[in-house]
């Protein structure tokens, strides 16, 4: 019966191709090249700075790499670190194969083989890759769902699915290959209940299944997802610490409607529950991620995009619970959420979900990683009193190869297509070349953004082509922040965007937050439009206590926040008038070319009965939020106060 059930759903996708309705596909990385101004930079320090930071501590200063040795030397020895180190070595490999695609490094590839080399010798005969459990011993494994030892085969499968992508070598995609074959053995066709108690290897069984075409990764997919909610679930999470919704295991996958426990793992898991939905055309997955996502976007999301508002858990608490000094926001759940949007566009062909892709990007994950690509925060705060300072290193070291990982590979976000269709997500300097409607077509995008909204993409197929083009329109472009009601933008006149080809206005047609521009291409076609980059006040709603009586300010998609750098020190003591109005300013931090923000604003002192305030009017600047803690550890606010409760000003 399952049998057929999954058959069914995998002739729904069929289906729905048929009908030119189709799952939108990403254009894979290692078909874009990039040029971007803002974000080749950035690139070429994860190819450098980033990658030698986890190459350091992956090979020198931690035992994670040594553990793999110890494996394949088999001498009964121990094994160091955290049980889930191995995941560690899989993300570094998987950026490193990004990089290798944007800047090819003989050295570079010559430490990854090495890697893979040592990787492959730990290898047991049937298949399994864990080093935790083959040094502490094999008859423990698979007996505590907690234990991630299915996390790291996902993050194995993502990095060798990568790596052969960029270099053809199947070394690391036939160690992922036996291992993904192991545990389809020894679970799905021994039926034996298995909850993931750290959700990652459902997206990556996706991403093995279109690499080998082998549809029993899709199935195994499906089955690990359909696993959750049912009572199976057995050790720390469960036993102990008596909560299933920690891991989004409370209900099953398609009844689920609330955001739940830890954001990292549920972000991995819709992602995973997005992209069986994708190949199946499955309906329960697709209402349950529409579901959730309202509830994360509506009542659980950051300004920036960030998510998971509590480091007791690095998830979820209660609705509009949203402190920003003490926000957690990971910078791994940021990373999750570019993943997640990107199969909820896939899903439904909606802007919306590329808006938040964006906001996360640009804001949320971008912060993790410093100017310089060596230094890295874990949680990243919406306000900061000075203590907070970006990092080498972790015990618990996700973020680094996370950010890495997705910088490398922001190929991957920018373009989409069917056969007959192309979208533009993302306003990135690059060129690709793809199928559309029957003819290979050239296209290159230039751009400056998010620096000005000025963006060319020249079309240019090898003879005229019908095909149509979808251009996203950002929410912010019509005076929305985004999606939901959680953000406004306040007195700022919505745009209508005007589209040219070769230099003339053209129509276009509105469809689902895109430009949607249908015609018969020529060779050298060249599409241009400008986004425009106003300055928005953004407000939150009323039940976001942290941020009452406060306005966000953002420009294009980037949102700002005030550094005590920037303000003689004083990142907290002003109040923001509600008549201000920003000028911008091109300026840099550091090295980085950035638009500054400046205004003027009534900085205060207390006064002596401890109510009154005394002021002063003087310049306030702002910068893009992304670049703070770069020039030393000094307050910080994203949401700047208009009024301070209970204080009252004098002469």
């Amino acid at each position: 019966m399952k049998k057929n059930l999954f058959i069914f759903s995998c002739l729904i996708g069929q289906m729905l191709q048929a009908q030119n309705l189709s799952p939108i596909q990403a254009v894979n990385f290692s078909q874009v090249k990039i040029n971007d101004a803002f974000w080749k930079p950035k690139m070429e320090k994860v190819a450098t700075a980033t990658l030698n930071a986890c190459i350091l501590q992956t090979e020198i200063k931690t035992p994670r790499i040594r553990n793999f040795e110890k494996v394949a030397r088999k001498q009964g020895e121990k094994h160091e670190g955290i049980y889930y180190d191995d995941s560690d070595v899989y993300k570094a490999l998987e950026a490193i194969a990004y990089s290798l695609k944007n800047n090819p490094t003989p050295k570079l590839e010559a430490t990854a083989d090495d890697w893979i080399d040592k990787i492959a010798a730990a290898q047991e005969p049937d298949g399994y890759l864990n080093t935790y459990y083959s040094l502490l011993g094999l008859d423990q494994r698979w007996s505590d769902m907690e234990k991630h030892e299915d996390y790291c085969a996902g993050h194995l499968f993502e990095a060798a699915v990568a790596y052969y992508n960029t270099t053809g070598k199947r070394k690391l995609l036939d160690v992922a290959i036996r291992f993904a074959n192991h545990i389809d053995e020894t679970f799905r066709l021994a039926n034996r209940p298995w909850v993931s108690g750290h959700q990652e290897i459902e997206l990556a069984l996706v991403k093995l299944y279109r690499t080998t075409g082998q549809d029993r990764y899709l199935k195994l997919a499906d089955w690990f997802l359909l696993q959750r909610g049912r009572g199976f679930g057995r050790g720390v999470i469960w036993d102990q610490w008596k909560d299933p919704a920690y891991c989004q295991d409370s209900h099953p996958v398609k009844e689920q409607k609330e955001i739940t426990g830890h954001a990292v793992r549920a972000m991995y898991l819709y992602t995973g529950a997005a992209d069986v939905a994708v190949q199946t055309g499955d309906a329960g997955y697709m209402g349950a991620m529409k579901t959730v996502w309202e509830d994360v976007v509506q009542r659980n999301m950051y300004v920036t995009g960030g998510i998971g508002s509590s480091g007791r858990n690095e998830g979820f608490s209660q609705d509009y619970d949203l402190p920003n000094e003490q926000a957690y926001c990971e910078t791994c759940a940021s990373v999750g959420m570019v993943f997640w949007n990107q199969r909820m566009n896939a899903l439904t062909g909606e802007s919306k979900y590329i808006d938040i892709l964006e906001r996360s990007l640009y804001n949320g994950a971008l912060d993790g990683l410093s100017l310089e690509g060596d230094r890295f925060f874990y949680g990243n705060p919406l306000a900061s009193n000075g203590s907070h300072a970006r990092r080498e290193w972790f015990g618990t070291a996700c973020c680094p190869s996370n950010i890495a990982r997705l910088v490398a590979s922001v190929g991957d976000y920018i373009y989409a297509q069917t056969d007959q269709a192309l979208w533009v997500n993302l306003f990135v300097g690059s060129e690709t070349k793809l199928n559309l409607g029957g003819q290979e077509v050239n296209i290159r995008m230039q751009t400056a953004y998010p620096l000005n909204g000025k963006v060319g993409i020249k079309i240019d197929p090898g003879k005229a082509t019908n095909f149509l083009v979808h251009l996203r329109i950002p929410s912010w472009v019509s005076n929305a922040a985004f999606a939901g009601d959680l953000y406004t933008a306040r007195s700022v006149a919505p745009n209508k965007l005007q589209v040219m080809v070769n230099g003339q206005i053209v129509a276009y047609k509105s469809e689902k937050g895109y430009a949607v521009l249908e015609r018969t291409w020529q060779p050298g076609d060249e599409i241009s439009f400008t986004l425009p980059m106003q300055v928005q006040k953004i407000s939150a709603r009323q039940e976001v206590s942290a941020s009452q009586n406060k306005v966000a300010i953002q420009r294009g998609p980037l949102v700002y926040c005030v550094e005590g750098v920037d303000n003689g020190g004083d990142a907290w003591n002003f109040i923001l008038p509600e008549t201000a109005k920003f000028s911008e300013k091109n300026s840099t931090v550091g090295t980085e070319a950035v638009v500054a923000l400046q205004t003027q604003a009534l900085f205060y002192e207390p006064g002596a009965d401890g109510k009154s305030i005394k002021t002063v009017l003087k310049p306030l600047t702002a910068v893009p939020y992304y670049v703070w803690c770069n020039r030393g550890n000094k307050g910080m606010q994203v949401w700047l106060p208009q009024k301070i409760k209970g204080l009252r000003f004098v002469e």
